[in-house]
């Protein structure tokens, strides 16, 4: 099933016994933070791992607002969330549509008539009335009107946690919808933490480009007004628009919408590693199996999703940064501080009685974790079209997604594991991962116990494991510099002749099929003896 819209999912968690509702007051500075953080880590025999999602109804300082968080805080809610029995189901689907063959003859375009029809229906559409626009607000609006939180004592103040920020490329037009935390600066400003090698931040890059190049900017040192190089100028002048430098900077505004309190689909597809080209409201139709709908915004030209809770206007000046941070994060430890765009509010428009969608990370595991294994089982499918080797992959909670990979892979030639590493750190936002692990096809790698006893069995350390330099997530405190930093590979896989091992290789213990079928068959009287039925 999906979702119209987050009232239509609460509904959907308290029907299915998933949704507490917390009456007892509670503050947005820490106190729900501290609630939710111990939920999502407690494991009762009623919810299992992950707690139930919160939905705070008496918020210190808010009369009358609510704040849900906590909502895809376990592997069931995030099957609930997409409406799957299984994750893999959608796995599935996307493999059936990446199948798909060019037709050969006429009745073959015939049989492609229904997917295409299927395919249809989830673009998004534009409509012209929409529950976002219940109340607008040009003047007199303020963010701290919100129960924005502050989660962690050390947080350089409020964060807006769980927003949908959407851009549009200035080259191509299409739209971008990626979750990036918001640091409230005052009433009508917040920062935009744009991580450097993300979706948003590349539009921010390619308008101060545009900005440079534009015949009617200002002669930027030693190359005059416009062309192709001043946009390498400024590009190495800021950082990659990271730093304000001394000298000229281009003017001008890129305007940016938040979208706070979207259906489950929509939030989650904020996160997944979408191709540039390819939207998120798209993904999102995908998922919902019905499109989503867009409404015009009141004061900049965007379209936002029309059953939004919340809905921010605005833009970041091309020629600003501000110190955003520091912020507790998934890491565990707080990022560090940092210059980064700053988001200018020119209009809010919401619900009636607006639900406050928000969540928190820290120290795993945590809600964003069930999030991150769902990307994990989702895009396996679009991985293995570059991959194609690739069997499966398991991005362990305590590896806070960008730290460790395990990946099992078929092996049919020499080296094909440092090939596989190396395939992986060019992939989108897997350019991140610090550690890669590479095992072969049999061992079972969501199984930490196996994956462990193999890779420390199968290893010569010098020879098997390699190191690389390239980007860094922004989050990583221990690089040797911001966003630059070194990677490891590991390859655990069985060595080959042909990979210049001589030795012989040892046979895996395990016991004949003789005595196992014995023992099978006289197990269940030998369990009850032993009491451990």
């Amino acid at each position: 099933m999906s979702y119209n819209d987050l009232r239509d999912w609460i509904a959907a968690l308290e029907r299915a016994g998933e949704l507490r509702k917390i009456r007892t007051e509670a503050d947005p500075i820490l106190e729900i933070a501290e609630i939710a953080d111990r939920v999502s880590k407690s494991r009762s025999s009623k919810y299992g791992p992950g707690g139930p999602a919160l939905l705070f109804q008496n918020i210190k300082g808010h009369p009358n607002s609510q704040v849900l968080i906590n909502q895809f805080g376990s592997e069931r809610r995030m099957r609930l969330a997409l409406g799957v029995d299984s994750l893999d189901e959608i796995a599935d689907r996307i493999r059936a549509f990446m199948d798909v063959k060019s037709p050969q003859g006429f009745l073959d375009k015939v049989k492609m008539i229904p997917m295409l029809a299927e395919m249809g229906k989830f673009f998004p559409k534009t409509v012209t009335t929409a529950a976002c626009k219940e109340v607008i607000r040009r003047d007199q609006f303020s963010l701290l009107d919100f129960p924005i939180l502050q989660c962690w004592p050390k947080d350089a103040g409020r964060f807006i946690t769980l927003p949908c920020v959407i851009t549009r490329d200035p080259k191509t037009g299409k739209r971008n919808v990626g979750m990036y935390r918001m640091q409230v600066f005052d009433e009508r400003t917040t920062g935009m933490h744009w991580q450097r090698q993300k979706v948003a931040a590349e539009h921010y890059r390619e308008s101060l480009r545009a900005a440079a190049t534009n015949a009617g900017a200002p002669p930027l040192p030693g190359l005059g007004k416009g062309g192709s190089s001043a946009a390498v100028d400024i590009m190495a002048r800021t950082s990659g628009g990271s730093i304000l430098p001394e000298g000229p900077l281009p003017t001008g505004k890129m305007e940016v919408a938040v979208a706070i309190g979207t259906d489950p689909a929509l939030t989650f597809c904020a996160i997944v590693p979408a191709p540039p080209d390819v939207e998120e409201f798209l993904i999102a139709g995908f998922l919902r199996q019905k499109p989503v709908e867009l409404v015009k915004c009141e004061t900049i030209d965007l379209e936002v999703p029309a059953d939004a809770e919340i809905i921010l206007e605005g833009y970041v000046n091309l020629d600003e940064l501000r110190t955003e941070g520091p912020f507790g994060d998934h890491t565990g430890f707080y990022s560090l501080d940092d210059l980064y765009p700053v988001f200018h509010v020119t209009c809010i428009t919401h619900r009636k009685d607006p639900i406050y969608a928000t969540t928190i990370v820290g120290k795993p595991p945590m809600e964003d974790g069930w999030m991150g294994k769902a990307v994990e089982r989702i895009f396996l499918p679009l991985m293995k079209l570059t991959i194609p080797e690739l069997v499966d992959i398991n991005l362990p909670l305590e590896g806070v997604f960008h730290n460790l990979m395990i990946v099992s892979i078929r092996m049919s030639y020499p080296g094909q594991a440092c090939k596989v590493m190396n395939a992986i750190w060019s992939l989108g936002q897997a350019m991140f991962t610090k550690c890669i692990l590479v095992v072969d096809e049999d061992v079972n790698v969501q199984d930490l116990g196996e994956v462990t006893l193999k890779v420390l069995n199968n290893i010569d350390p010098e020879r098997d494991i390699q190191f690389t330099l390239g980007p860094i997530d922004s989050l990583d405190h221990s690089s040797r510099l911001p966003n630059y930093g070194s990677k490891m590979g590991v390859d655990a896989t069985r060595k080959w002749s042909t990979e210049g091992f001589a030795r012989p290789w040892p046979d895996e213990i395990t016991m004949d099929a003789k005595t196992k079928s014995l023992v099978d068959s006289k197990w269940k009287a030998l369990a009850k003896e032993l009491g451990i039925e």
